[in-house]
């Protein structure tokens, strides 16, 4: 068997997250804004509830469309709030639509979000040397001006810790350890 991080356990769907997403670089801005909707939602919780209800949010959000998300009224988010399929948290449900209209004139302005958001790493993913979960950091200086900005831009839900899942997440940072097979495949 090949080795991996620790973190994803023996759970099948945070094995094949972490075997063929987490940590590869991303620079399709759908799915950027993809995660950083689920990234905002599972702030207090574990990423293991965000990824069981993940096909739930995709059909509940119009599969992460930003632009339909930035023109939901108030009816839709009464809708939203009560869907069992996903995480009923009324600040993060509203923080959705403030987050999708905030992606989009970041996007107009940029050209992509992707652009915008790869700044902070300067276009390049930012390879660690982690030997374990322990040596891995829930903040950087990079994720603290990410963060920032994005709260400048009027994102909700985007604090340091939360914007540095989001930079693993979307292979902005490679924290797989370094004796994880995945820690050199995500480096082509």
């Amino acid at each position: 068997m090949k080795k991996t991080c620790e973190w994803p356990g023996t759970d099948e769907q945070m094995r094949k997250y972490h075997d063929t997403e987490w940590g590869t670089p991303l620079h399709d801005d759908r799915k950027l804004f993809e995660f950083l909707v689920l990234d905002a939602f599972q702030a207090g919780l574990s990423w293991a509830i965000v990824l069981k209800k993940r096909e739930n949010f995709r059909k509940a959000f119009d599969n992460f469309d930003p632009v339909k998300i930035s023109k939901y009224r108030k009816t839709k988010l009464e809708k939203l709030k009560q869907d069992a399929g996903i995480i009923r948290n009324r600040l993060k449900i509203e923080s959705t639509v403030t987050n999708a209209k905030a992606f989009l004139v970041a996007q107009k302005e940029y050209g992509s979000f992707d652009k915008f958001i790869w700044q902070f790493t300067d276009g390049k993913t930012i390879v660690n040397k982690c030997k374990s979960l322990k040596d891995i950091p829930v903040s950087t200086p990079e994720s603290d001006a990410m963060s920032a900005e994005l709260k400048k831009r009027g994102f909700k839900f985007v604090g340091t810790t939360i914007c540095y899942a989001f930079m693993q997440a979307a292979g902005m940072v490679n924290d797989h350890i370094t004796s994880c097979f995945r820690y050199k495949e995500v480096m082509k």
